[in-house]
């Protein structure tokens, strides 16, 4: 009996070992994950408020950015800088307590209820935007006549209508917007389609950035067609007599009337050059202009290529919990998309400064003395004795 008692302790002791240490690690690991989870966003969060608050100041202080472009990409950028400076440090705090809210329900309410909102306020205005850039290219005339700063003051709170429209009904369902102890954040809860309307509420959201590329694909295939000018065709002066006249005509045909080589009455000599005269007050889209337009829309489409890539994955995640019964993400995969989603607040400012000359210059003014790059001055053609 002895014996078999010892024999038993024998046995327990190793389990209980095997046991402490998957403990320990589990514990250890959990504990790299959250320092690694920490830092990301603490970058985020800083990339995101530097770079968002560095292109608004550039664009409220420098008088050649105020149109409409700029006035879009103002609102995207102050409302990355609202939802990183009020959204992004409740998660901070939720992973630091252990992936756990430690607030009000109604707090968290409130917390999901502005994640939901800039998430949708990006959408719509992304969406906007390409409907802009597509006047711009394809209807010039009435672009430049209508998009005034009124105009997109109009199309900012419409915007800002919309996504409060699309935000604010399931603060009112109990058990919509509750904190996802997976996300680390209050967020929308996606559940199976026939348990709440989540279903309509990610479709309009899917249904919205595809409309966006869609204007794109348009704007595109129309720079294709239009990508060969035609040239300018000569309207031939009309000659009765050796006078000359009609749009093609230039005075001329006085001197001939006055020098007495033509007969009859004095034909109207300046009809072509009224005409041209009125030809130059159109408001046409010239080569400097559209080639401005077209940069602005390459910046603009990055930025909703980026959008879409980041967010994709999330929304791919959602649809997974809609249409699948008691499904089960895999937990990396769940923190992986996230995180891609919360990087999406800090990416626009890196493409604008990457692909928009105007605001790389305002920048490159506001920079000391010592960290601006020298312009490469071409070599003397002749060497001096």
């Amino acid at each position: 009996m002895a014996n078999g008692s010892e024999s038993g302790e024998v046995l327990v002791e190793p389990m209980a070992a095997a046991t402490a240490a998957g403990m320990l690690a589990d514990s250890s690991s959990s504990t790299v994950s959250t320092y690694i989870k920490l830092v990301l966003l603490g970058l985020i969060i800083f990339i995101s408020l530097t770079g968002n608050l560095m292109v608004s100041l550039l664009v409220l202080r420098n008088r050649m950015l105020h149109k409409a472009p700029y006035y879009f990409l103002l609102d995207l950028c102050l409302a990355d800088t609202v939802r990183s400076a009020i959204c992004f440090p409740f998660v901070l705090v939720s992973i630091k307590n252990g992936s756990a809210w430690t607030y009000s329900v109604l707090s968290c309410k409130v917390v999901a209820f502005m994640a939901v909102l800039f998430c949708f306020h990006a959408a719509f205005m992304l969406f906007c935007i390409s409907v802009t850039r597509y006047m711009a290219i394809a209807h010039y005339r009435f672009y430049s006549k209508r998009m005034t700063f009124w105009t997109c003051v109009a199309v900012v709170c419409m915007v800002w209508t919309l996504s409060v429209a699309m935000a604010f009904p399931p603060v009112f369902d109990v058990g919509t917007y509750k904190f996802i102890r997976e996300e680390d954040q209050c967020i929308f809860e996606h559940r199976y389609f026939k348990a709440n309307d989540t279903l309509g509420f990610m479709l309009m959201l899917a249904v919205l950035v595809l409309a966006t590329h869609v204007v794109y694909m348009k704007l595109l295939l129309f720079e294709y067609k239009h990508r060969k000018m035609k040239p300018v065709q000569l309207v031939p002066a009309i000659s009765q007599n050796w006078t000359f006249h009609g749009p093609g005509a230039t005075g001329q045909a006085a001197a001939n009337w006055i020098a007495g080589f033509g007969r009859g009455p004095m034909p109207p000599t300046l009809l072509g050059i009224r005409q041209n005269l009125h030809n130059q007050n159109r408001c046409l889209l010239g080569m400097e202009e559209f080639k401005a337009e077209k940069q602005l829309g390459r910046m603009f489409y990055v930025i909703t290529l980026l959008f879409l890539l980041l967010w994709s994955p999330y929304i791919v995640a959602c649809y997974w919990r809609v249409f699948v019964k008691a499904c089960t993400i895999p937990h990396r995969y769940l923190s992986t998309t996230v995180w891609m989603s919360f990087a999406q607040a800090g990416v626009n400012p890196i493409v604008c400064f990457f692909l928009n000359k105007d605001l790389k210059k305002g920048l490159l003014s506001h920079l000391p003395a010592c960290c601006r790059t020298k312009p490469h001055l071409p070599p003397e053609p002749y060497c001096v004795m």
